[in-house]
């Protein structure tokens, strides 16, 4: 049974950081693509990040771009996504999800073959 379990997230101010965690059981993580998703009250779900399974393909939203990076370590089968200088239009309830070949070209836009998702983690970033 694919599960994955979402850690960190919180409260931090304008300019903080976060770190985002998401470990992997019950399926071999090296087959699975991972992207980083968010939902802010009232506004669609979006793609935020991209990681390939071998981890050397790596995509951002322009709204991101230069603040956050995504990671793996697929020995201990997890994602991670660091978060620096945060902004207040950061504030969303962030979810990951595993994506098996991916094959595609926009993860970001087409959520379609992410079939396995987080927990969701709230992160508020306000003074």
């Amino acid at each position: 049974q694919v599960q994955l379990v979402q850690s960190g997230g919180g409260l931090v101010q304008p300019g903080g950081s976060l770190r985002l965690s998401c470990a992997a059981s019950g399926f071999i993580f090296d087959y699975y693509d991972i992207g980083w998703f968010r939902q802010a009250p009232g506004k669609e779900r979006e793609g935020v990040s991209y990681i390939s399974r071998s981890g050397g393909r790596t995509i951002y939203a322009d709204s991101v771009k230069g603040r956050f990076t995504i990671s793996r370590d697929n020995g201990k089968k997890t994602v991670y996504l660091q978060m620096n200088s945060l902004k207040p239009e950061d504030t969303a309830v962030y979810y990951c999800a595993a994506a098996y070949l991916y094959s595609g070209s926009y993860p970001l836009e087409d959520h379609s073959d992410f079939l396995s998702w987080g927990q969701g983690t709230q992160v508020t970033v306000s003074s």
